[in-house]
């Protein structure tokens, strides 16, 4: 016999029954559509493709390759002894050993034209703990961080559910592909003043998520003199600084930091991650690198809250050590992400779907706008749910992102084969075919 449970009235705490989580946004929604139906090339033929999770899998070869190679990185050197070594308490500073070799590779990624202090990283469970734990340190809730649109819809949840603090957006425009303008920021900062809140901080991704493009150095300087004229803190979220295609053309807050001398370098920080370059988001390895010595200190206190295991820095420590297998394997993800980037682009085109300019990321940022019945929220939200339902594709509209322009849309490309991508552009070539002979019959 079942037992009734009677749902008690006992109230809980703001956070808990708060909707700034952002679950219901169709970013969330579209994942649980492929959950419910997940693609397999024979298994589920049919099934949902999934377009909406920036993951990468292209280069999971090299690592597998690596550790089949070098089995006492991750059988704490075959020994009893790194068991225990590993297993007891560990001080939440992280392994110097691992923080060492985060700083350096780092430094790699960016070319080697921006420096590291490993006395400065403080180690994260994933960016999203890192985004968060910032937050809360520069801002109190009620006030609010300036974030350029379109977004990654998961800071709708990362920077305000459970601290408090509130987004305004810096709208950005198609006309000069979403760049970040001075009149923007100007924008942005007097609304939110008009309102009476308080500014702490800009939040920029770069490169972009979701454009799939790098800021220029040029914008940055205006950020960072943005930053500095109104006395607020920069963030510089750049967990896919490994992932642009030419090294060249990612440039780091850190270099343009250090050409000046460091000068204003105390309001600057910035957030990365093992998730994105490296393929490899189930670890939950992230960082804070801040230039303020008080920011770093009391990160670094709150990192109890967002440890990462002693296994698994042990781990990463050894891979990241070794100079020969990291500068193989940023050359040829890059070269591989390039690869899948033009595939999806061209393929797109032959479609008669534009893509914005990228040169970075697992992802294209895909224009729909001629497609929708009119230019509004909720015709882009339709032609979601025909690509979602009809077409068995989940790729994320820009609405979730909160961009101010209808019809555009983030896909994903990495986190598949290139023949389930070959199959979701074959589908969306046959969605564009329907749709013209729609538009011809009407």
């Amino acid at each position: 016999m079942a037992i009734e449970i009677v749902q008690p009235s006992v109230g809980l705490s703001k956070i808990a029954v708060s909707e700034t989580h952002g679950e219901d946004s169709p970013y969330f929604a579209g994942w649980k559509a492929y959950d419910e139906n997940p693609y397999h090339e024979t298994q589920n033929p049919s099934g949902v493709i999934q377009m909406g999770l920036a993951e990468n899998q292209v280069s999971f070869d090299l690592l597998e390759e690596y550790l089949e190679a070098n089995l006492e990185a991750a059988n704490w050197g075959q020994k009893v002894s790194g068991f225990r070594e590993n297993a007891l308490f560990q001080d939440y500073h992280g392994l110097q050993s691992f923080r060492k070799a985060m700083a350096s590779f780092m430094e790699q990624v960016r070319g080697g034209k921006a420096k590291f202090n490993p006395d400065r990283v403080v180690l994260t469970a994933g960016a999203t703990a890192a985004n968060e734990l910032l937050t809360f340190i520069l801002a109190d809730p009620g006030d609010a961080l300036l974030v350029p649109t379109p977004y990654y819809p998961g800071f709708d949840r990362d920077l305000r559910w459970r601290t408090g603090v509130q987004i305004v957006p810096i709208h950005c425009e198609s006309a000069n592909n979403f760049q970040i303008t001075p009149e923007a920021l100007e924008a942005a900062y007097d609304h939110a003043r008009s309102m009476n809140i308080k500014v702490r901080g800009v939040l920029i991704t770069n490169p972009s998520n979701p454009l799939g493009a790098t800021i220029q150095r040029k914008v940055l300087e205006e950020i960072l003199d943005f930053a500095t004229r109104k006395n607020i803190h920069l963030v510089s979220d750049e967990i896919y600084s490994g992932s642009a295609f030419d090294a060249d053309e990612f440039v780091s807050i850190a270099e343009v930091l250090e050409s000046r001398n460091y000068k204003d370098s105390e309001r600057c920080h910035i957030v990365y991650s093992l998730s994105k370059d490296l393929g490899l988001p189930g670890f939950r390895v992230g960082t804070v690198y801040s230039y303020n010595h008080q920011v770093v200190t009391t990160a670094r206190r709150m990192s109890s809250f967002t440890l990462i295991s002693s296994q698994t820095q042990f781990l990463l420590a050894s891979m990241l050590s070794d100079k020969e297998f990291t500068q193989k394997y940023i050359k040829i993800n890059r070269e591989r992400l390039k690869k899948r980037y033009e595939m999806i682009i061209n393929g797109l085109k032959e479609a008669g779907i534009e893509c914005l300019q990228g040169n970075a990321g697992l992802f294209c940022w895909m224009n729909l706008s001629p497609y929708l019945e009119d230019a509004t929220v909720k015709s882009e939200l339709a032609i979601w749910k025909t690509i979602m339902h009809e077409v068995r594709l989940n790729i994320s509209p820009g609405s979730s992102c909160h961009c101010s322009e209808p019809g555009w849309f983030r896909v994903c490309f990495a986190n598949m084969s290139e023949e389930t991508l070959e199959v979701a552009l074959s589908r969306i070539h046959e969605f564009i075919k329907r749709r013209k002979q729609d538009r011809q019959v009407l």
